[in-house]
């Protein structure tokens, strides 16, 4: 049971949390405008940093409140509502847009900022939030005077960090993982650039090809793995999130595990990445597979480079929602090297990729079973010593 029930404004008014949404405009520290984090870049637990920053949050403390802090709790407020993530302590430094609103517990208040960032994905909020943000006619929206209205439960702090103990030894698993694969990447386009330097080039079309195999959504199961463009990061070859074809209503593509996705939709939003299941996806995504599974580490590199995804932008038809094609994909020629190089480089690939893989897949397992027991330990419903030793048999 929670210590104290109160409202977001009484924590305000007592000086306990600072609340805020971003700025329609840039913020200027030390000569450089500071990037601005947008709803696109809040992902479900974590910011994505495709943008280039100058600055890390140490350096632009006292900047204005609109500047992010380590610690900050971020949630989407307005279209995709509900998205949340937590500032980390090394990250760079964003100035938060309107859409956008920011949570700053006091450091030594009742409010721990891990238990917040759990908190607003708890019934407790979700509750209140469903019931406001569909007051317009407009896309869903919670206003800053909705979210200081609603009512918080705040445990005793002991409680609280019996609960961040539990809940965040999975997400310290999963952010683990998440470096291992993002090391893996690095290197991976290491040695292809490396290997890649001898001037030889090929065709994309000459060692990948097009996949068409459409499904109507009669033809899906409600628990086959759904990819959309929303579920791929942006500069990252590995796919680790999917929803559920549950509830699709037009024609999807569909890919294996191995395939390579590569958005066609805006494509210098930079979203190539690597299948980790076999599922459908949305036909903004175009579904490559290698003529040759020897060329799959190679033909990633490939259409994941900067230069594939500047050619694909470059060739892309329409203003407002520019659409690239094989055709212009297929014969852009990209660096080659010989067959015994390719070979090389492959046998080095594939034992990262499959460490990355498991990791992916032990990330993907760790997450269902934090929110599982998630509900269970926000509402009390679950004593935090049998959340402890659930969490113990999965690590």
């Amino acid at each position: 049971m929670p210590d104290r029930t109160t409202t977001f404004s009484e924590l305000v008014g007592e000086h306990l949390i600072e609340i805020g949404a971003g700025r329609p405009r840039t913020v200027n520290t030390n000569g450089h405008d500071l990037p601005i984090l947008r709803v696109a870049d809040v992902l479900d637990g974590r910011v994505e940093y495709g943008l280039q920053a100058h600055a890390s949050n140490h350096d632009v403390q006292g900047e204005g409140s609109k500047v992010s802090r380590p610690g900050d709790i971020v949630l989407t407020t307005k279209g995709t509502v509900g998205r949340v993530a937590l500032m980390p302590p090394d990250g760079p430094a964003f100035a938060y847009s309107p859409q956008l609103c920011f949570f700053r517990p006091a450091a030594n208040g009742p409010l721990r900022s891990r238990f917040l960032y759990y908190w607003f994905k708890s019934a407790e909020f979700w509750i209140q939030a469903n019931a406001l943000k569909g007051q317009t006619d407009m896309a869903d929206f919670l206003s800053l005077g909705d979210l200081q209205r609603m009512r918080i439960g705040i445990p005793s702090v002991d409680r609280q960090d019996a609960v961040v103990g539990v809940l965040g030894a999975l997400d310290d698993k999963i952010a683990v993982n998440d470096r291992i694969a993002t090391t893996g990447e690095a290197l991976l386009r290491a040695n292809y650039e490396a290997l890649a330097d001898g001037g030889e080039l090929i065709a994309i079309g000459e060692i990948g090809s097009l996949i068409r195999d459409s499904s109507r959504p009669s033809d899906l199961a409600d628990d086959e793995p759904y990819i959309g463009l929303e579920h791929m990061p942006r500069r990252s070859v590995w796919l680790d999130r999917w929803g559920s074809s549950a509830g699709v209503i037009s024609q999807k593509t569909r890919f294996a595990i191995g395939d390579i996705l590569f958005g066609k939709l805006r494509p210098y939003f930079h979203k190539v990445g690597l299948a980790q299941v076999s599922g459908v996806c949305s036909t903004d995504i175009m579904v490559i597979r290698p003529s040759s599974p020897n060329y799959l580490p190679w033909l990633l590199m490939a259409l994941s480079s900067d230069e594939v995804v500047a050619h694909a932008t470059a060739r892309s038809d329409g203003t407002r929602m520019p659409r690239t094609r094989w055709s212009d994909l297929a014969d852009f020629r990209v660096p080659w090297a010989k067959s015994s190089v390719v070979q090389r480089y492959t046998d080095l690939a594939h034992p990262l990729i499959k460490r990355v893989q498991y990791g992916l897949a032990e990330s993907h397992r760790l997450a269902q079973l934090r929110d599982t027991l998630l509900p269970k330990l926000m509402s009390g419903r679950l004593l935090v010593k049998d959340a402890e030793k659930a969490v113990e048999e999965a690590i």
